[in-house]
Formats: structure tokens, C-alpha cells, sequence
């Protein structure tokens, strides 16, 4: 979320206007209101209590297996194993806690399930408080440091914090964590990452605020042979001025290069000789020609063997999911 609002001058500029923090009683309003239009949204798409979710929910239908892994995570039960439909195992001292009521303070609400967290604000440039909030966000699901084996086999896992109901350990069967950790996958062609408002991808003004990529050329280097680099710098024809660069806003899909950069930190397209750019010249999709490029430069020309997954009958070492 941003903290202000964009809006348009006389002379039709985006301009943007800080707002004031929100209070306590506006966050409590807030997620009152979502909860209220969440719970009409699911009646209206047959998901209700007297709804049939077999025939309203296409996930059901489509995967069945995941839709029950995402149910039973929900109701804090087991999917599948001897113990399907059972809750999880809890360790802790009980507390008595009314999940219907509202609880609200220090810019957090909590209403009927629903909760909304507004106490962390990131003012421009606090790029180390973005980059914790990055690793809290890109955070394991779990803690191997926190998760123990039981003499009997089952798996202890320790909370970082006690749960409202008093919860402090949660005991797994290893089929049953499985189920817990597979439940966190998403469905298929589903988007982790939703923009909406001005950051909306159809938004009229997106293109006027969010900053544009610059152009990446290749460098003054020299080039050695068979390198096709040249240098970014280029000189204007007679009788014009220095014109101003092409600054070209970014596709609506990454390439595979950038896919590669941003995933691996690996610039395929740089030049390990001279750092410049190189371009795709021909794509080889014959097997027969890919071997015998591959003989030429004294590269492996077959694909290594597949190992058996299962470990060895005489080997000591045991795998524990």
C-alpha cells in the first residue's frame, strides 16, 4: 500500500499527495469491511455454509488432491494418513480466546478470521528497511532449527511465538508435515503478487509513475575476434545535435535473459572476454547438429546418467521428510 493518493494538476501531471496515517478505529473499520464483503462474496459463488463446494469451486474440481490439502490447513486438521480428519496435535497451556470478537490496537484489526496489519511503514529510500521486510516476506515456511525428532519417530516443531489459544509446539507425523508443506504450494496459474489501484497493470497513470528501465549497451571495451560489441557511445550525424536517449519502458514479459539475471545473477548475454552485449544469432533445435557443435568444442555431448532415487540396501544413511 502507498500512503497517499495520485491526482492530476491543471496541466494534467500526475502529482502525488501524502496522506496522514490511518488510526486504530479506521484499520478496525476496514477489516470489518472486508470481512463482511469476503463472506457475501463466497455466498454468492455457491461457497457458503449451505453452498455445495463440489460444484461451485472449479479448484475441486480441476485438483482435487490440493483442494483437500488446502481444507484441511484451514480447519487445522490432517488430509491424509491414518489420522485424516483428526486436528493437529498441539502442545501448550489452553487459553479460552473468542475468534468472533474484535480486537483492534496498535494499527491491527482482527474480525472473525480476518486480520489487517498496518503498523509497518518504509519511508522512501529506507533501503535497509525494505530489504528486511524482503527477507521477511521470502522467509522459509519452516525452521529447521526449530524442528526436532521425536524418539517415536514424530516430528516436534517449536513456535516462535505462543499462539492466542496458547500453543507453543505442534507435533507431525513425517506424512502429516508433508501435507502441511504442500499445502503452501500454489494453484496452478495463480499470481502470488496482486497490484491494484494506480499500480494496477490496466491503470491509466501507471506508465506516468512507474520509473522506466534505462538502456543497458555494451561498453567501451575492445572487441576481441569474432566479438560483435561495439561502443555504446555513437556520434550524431553532421548538422544535428546530441540527441537526447531512447529510454524504452520494459515489456510486459521478462526475456529469459532477465529471467536468468534476476533468478541467478547470471547475465548470459555478457561477454566473458570483453563485457560486452551479444545477440542471439540462430536457434538450434536439431539433435544431430547440437551433438556435433558440442564434439567440436569438446564439450559432453549427452545427457548425464539418471542416478536411482531410492539410497542403497547397505547404505546407513536414512532420509527424513
Amino acid at each position: 500500500m502507498i500512503d497517499g493518493v495520485y491526482a492530476s494538476d491543471e496541466e494534467r501531471r500526475v502529482r502525488f499527495h501524502v496522506l496522514p496515517a490511518p488510526d486504530d478505529a479506521e484499520v478496525a473499520r476496514v477489516t470489518a469491511r472486508v470481512a463482511r464483503r469476503v463472506v457475501r462474496l463466497l455466498e454468492r459463488r455457491g461457497l457458503g455454509p449451505h453452498g455445495d463446494p463440489d460444484e461451485a469451486d472449479p479448484l475441486r474440481r480441476a485438483q482435487p488432491g490440493l483442494a483437500e490439502l488446502y481444507g484441511a490447513s484451514v480447519h487445522g486438521r490432517i488430509a491424509d494418513g491414518p489420522r485424516a480428519g483428526h486436528r493437529v496435535t498441539t502442545l501448550g497451556e489452553p487459553i479460552d480466546v473468542e475468534t468472533s470478537a474484535v480486537t483492534a490496537g496498535s494499527l491491527c484489526a482482527s474480525v472473525s478470521g480476518f486480520s489487517l496489519h498496518a503498523n509497518v511503514c518504509i519511508p522512501a529510500r529506507a533501503r535497509r528497511q525494505l530489504e528486511k521486510l524482503c527477507r521477511y516476506a521470502a522467509r522459509p515456511p519452516v525452521a529447521t532449527e526449530r524442528l526436532s525428532l521425536l524418539p517415536d519417530g514424530r516430528l516436534l516443531y517449536l513456535l516462535k511465538h505462543r499462539w492466542r489459544d496458547g500453543t507453543t509446539h505442534v507435533v507431525f507425523e513425517p506424512l502429516e508435515l508433508v501435507g502441511k508443506l504442500a499445502a503452501l504450494v500454489p494453484p496452478p496459474r495463480f499470481n502470488l503478487v496482486r497490484y491494484h489501484g494506480i499500480l494496477a497493470p490496466a491503470a491509466r497513470w501507471r506508465r506516468d509513475i512507474v520509473p522506466k528501465s534505462s538502456v543497458v549497451e555494451a561498453g567501451d571495451c575492445p572487441p576481441h575476434s569474432g566479438c560483435a560489441a561495439r561502443s555504446a557511445k555513437r556520434k550524431p550525424p553532421e548538422g544535428q545535435g546530441q540527441q537526447e536517449p531512447h529510454i524504452p519502458s520494459r515489456p510486459r514479459n521478462y526475456s529469459w535473459a532477465e529471467l536468468m539475471r534476476r533468478v541467478w545473477a547470471v547475465d548470459v548475454l555478457e561477454c566473458p572476454r570483453c563485457f560486452g552485449r551479444m545477440r542471439i544469432v540462430a536457434a538450434i533445435h536439431s539433435a544431430e547438429a547440437t551433438r556435433r557443435i558440442l564434439q567440436y568444442l569438446g564439450l559432453p555431448s549427452r545427457a548425464p546418467p539418471i542416478a536411482c532415487a531410492s539410497p542403497d540396501s547397505d547404505s546407513d544413511e536414512q532420509v527424513i521428510f
